[in-house]
């Protein structure tokens, strides 16, 4: 065999291998750029699928499914008696410090532009109701309501607390149970609950079931059937 004939075989052999190696990692480079394009779709479901709520578990959420949740842990039970009751049994508008007594602080929350004086009296500022949607420019117009009326919480439970619990549901600023409303409104309500008052404003509904049921909720106090009835009711606004 001639030297130049060797030389061609040596060069075509080279150029096959070489060919086949690029073939290789042509076919390489691919699979690669489909594995990321499939990690990427994936990747995008999965995103999607967490940011529409779809499979992240979180149905059910917000203030309405909260209040519903809790209605079902309230313990069902007839109301009981109301015989002992009375509301030296709830030391009510407690001082809160700074001269300042329970009823004023929540005046001074949930009024606008409050001014008070020397003793944390008002002496002006607006206060509008959410269980009328009116609104007021002298406190004396104005009651503090126990969402949870004194004598209701008496009748599910709290009878059986001793007085400083009951001082402290009565004075609680942490919860819900406090809010300035129409003098005559909170008067016609009394002691009653959602299955025999309600608020004048319908659009309320909602939010006073929420309350209503987190008062309870927070105080583990029972609930009559009639009134978890009502409530759902009234939920069904939200």
């Amino acid at each position: 065999m001639t030297l130049s004939r060797t030389l061609r075989i040596v060069s075509a052999t080279a150029g096959a291998a070489l060919l086949a190696a690029c073939s290789l990692q042509i076919d390489a480079g691919a699979d690669a750029d489909s594995d990321r394009s499939t990690t990427s779709a994936s990747s995008a479901s999965t995103t999607s699928s967490s940011t529409d709520g779809s499979t992240d578990g979180s149905a059910g959420t917000g203030d309405e499914g909260t209040a519903r949740a809790q209605l079902a842990e309230l313990t069902v039970a007839d109301d009981g008696s109301i015989d002992g009751y009375d509301r030296d049994h709830f030391p009510h508008w407690s001082s809160q410090g700074e001269g300042c007594d329970t009823r004023e602080v929540v005046l001074r929350r949930d009024g606008e532009d409050v001014e008070v004086d020397s003793d944390c009296y008002p002496t002006s500022g607006t206060w509008t109701s959410p269980y009328d949607g009116e609104t007021w420019t002298d406190p004396s117009d104005v009651d503090i309501d126990h969402m949870v009326p004194l004598a209701e919480a008496w009748r599910s439970g709290a009878d059986e607390w001793t007085d400083e619990r009951r001082e402290e549901f009565a004075n609680d600023l942490d919860g819900v149970n406090l809010l300035a409303v129409t003098d005559n409104v909170n008067q016609s309500k009394s002691d009653q609950a959602p299955e025999d008052w309600k608020p004048p404003s319908e659009d309320y509904w909602c939010t006073y079931a929420i309350q209503w049921i987190d008062v309870k909720h927070t105080w583990e106090l029972t609930v009559e059937r009639d009134e978890r009835t009502e409530l759902e009711s009234m939920l069904q606004r939200c």
